[in-house]
């Protein structure tokens, strides 16, 4: 509501913006007029919504020379695709190492890791989960929790296949190390030749930063009454429910909010000053910090309740749809840390307890990185990540692969997306797309609208990652049992919720 009352005045803003810009206006100039298109320009930017970035790879340096890069979608499914960026190199030339980098899922895109996907190029094949924002993916295509993410890169490491390095950076070094540990306790082929966890909240009990101290302090609660909201219509995921990326983005901004007040004041001192670069620079840097995206609901507060409230990983506790997860499994995939002296997110020691957790894995396959004089986000960027960082990661890599590179085959096959024209956009715009019929039975109402659910059971459920009629009127046997076991209630019970909920379905024209 906010956004769209700003509207008019961003629109007022830019018009101001290239009208004192504007070479045949003469206070264009003069200091006054650079300040008065300095300041709609400040206006402008600090409440735009500001768009998914491109990753903009187009060319990478391999054996001292430039080749082209194209991004392809090699796997997808509705909450992630799996980018690979193909290189243009000669059939005869070795294989280089398959890498899986595994990007946040905590409100930025995945264009965040560009400088990481950068410095990795030249002598890898990389691939990078690309997250789906949460607002744009109708309830039709059903949950996602932090099980489905574990499933997920489970399943993109079986796509790629024995061989292959996976790299997961901050949030994803917990449901990496569970998707690993699964994999190798049931002797899975494609569990990773290597993992690189980095500023990852492994055990948040070490170190603790303001953000854990917060999560502990208030709890899963707290989170889930004051932070998760429907998504608003027109847009595709219309009734959703979300952490929205600009809760994120606030929270990230207030821990430094005087940085980020300086670099807004530095850049209309640039501005009226004429220093294109300085401005470009800060341009740059803010057009992919601002651009944030939704979490479904059930994902956040599992991954609040599970990581930083609980501390199941480390207290042994955690598990995935019911099984037990045990790093004490790993006995194969070498493992490397990473962590940033100066981080404020995941503080020292807490991704180095990965080692501790995986005590299976012989002391030759550990290996644990500090970097001096960098924060959270110099761990997998900016000038001391390439000089220092990369090339420790690169030489883990190689000393830890599993003789010549496994090729990737069909792995890197394109694959048709469904990647949006013209005509979808337009859909999204207008809100047709929420209002497909396929969508209708996920709007048929809130879990109050079941009888036999009360506004008392509703947090309960909601703690178990049921939202939505939908997903009731969706559960089989399985699922069923596991809720049974997280709220009490007797099956007999969740089975007439389960009836109840189907006829709301297909009363609003869904199928069962």
């Amino acid at each position: 509501m906010n956004h769209a009352a700003l509207a008019p005045w961003r629109a007022v803003a830019d018009v101001t913006r290239l009208a004192f810009q504007n070479p045949f206006n003469p206070w264009s100039e003069t200091t006054f007029g650079r300040s008065v298109a300095a300041a709609a320009e400040l206006f402008e930017r600090t409440t735009r919504r500001y768009g998914k970035p491109a990753f903009g790879l187009d060319a990478t340096e391999v054996d001292g020379r430039n080749v082209a890069v194209t991004e392809h979608v090699v796997w997808e499914r509705p909450f992630c695709s799996l980018l690979h960026f193909a290189r243009d190199l000669p059939a005869d030339r070795p294989r280089d190492p398959k890498l899986l980098i595994v990007a946040p899922l905590s409100g930025h895109y995945a264009t965040l890791l560009r400088g990481t996907v950068e410095a990795m190029l030249p002598a890898h094949e990389v691939f990078v989960t690309d997250w789906s924002d949460a607002r744009m993916v109708p309830l039709a295509e059903g949950r996602f929790d932090l099980d489905d993410y574990i499933d997920y890169v489970m399943a993109m490491l079986r796509h790629l296949g024995p061989g292959t390095h996976v790299m997961a950076v901050c949030q994803p070094s917990v449901p990496v190390l569970a998707a690993v540990a699964l994999m190798e306790e049931e002797g899975d082929p494609s569990a990773p030749a290597t993992m690189t966890l980095m500023g990852g909240p492994i055990d948040t009990r070490r170190g603790p930063t303001a953000v854990n101290c917060l999560a502990e302090e208030k709890g899963t609660d707290w989170f889930r009454r004051h932070v998760v909201m429907k998504v608003p219509f027109p847009h595709p995921g219309f009734m959703r429910t979300v952490y929205p990326g600009f809760l994120q983005l606030t929270g990230f901004m207030s821990m430094n909010l005087d940085r980020h007040m300086t670099a807004h004041q530095e850049l209309f001192l640039h501005l009226v000053q004429g220093d294109g670069d300085s401005a470009d620079k800060h341009r740059e840097f803010y057009d992919e910090y601002m651009a944030v995206m939704d979490l479904t609901a059930e994902f956040y507060l599992q991954t609040v309740d599970t990581v930083f409230v609980r501390h199941l990983l480390p207290k042994g506790e955690m598990t995935h749809r019911g099984r037990p997860v045990r790093p004490q499994a790993i006995r194969n995939t070498a493992l490397l840390t990473v962590e940033g002296e100066r981080d404020d997110i995941s503080g020292v020691g807490q991704t180095e307890a990965a080692h501790d957790l995986c005590s299976g894995l012989p002391a030759e396959k550990k290996v644990h990185h500090l970097q001096k004089r960098v924060g959270h986000y110099g761990v997998f960027n900016g000038s001391r990540y390439r000089a220092e960082i990369q090339p420790r990661i690169a030489a883990f890599i190689r000393a830890h692969a599993a003789g010549e590179a496994a090729a990737v085959n069909g792995a890197a096959r394109p694959i048709r997306t469904r990647r949006k024209g013209a005509q979808r956009v337009l859909a999204d715009g207008f809100g047709m797309t929420a209002l497909e019929p396929k969508n209708l039975p996920a709007l048929a109402g809130g879990l109050g609208a079941v009888p036999g659910i009360g506004p008392d059971l509703v947090p309960a459920l909601n703690a178990a990652g049921i939202f939505e009629v939908s997903q009731l009127a969706e559960m089989g046997a399985d699922g069923l049992r596991e809720l049974e076991a997280q709220i009490g209630t007797e099956s007999a019970v969740i089975r007439g919720w389960i009836d109840e909920a189907r006829r709301i379905v297909v009363g609003a024209g869904g199928k069962h």
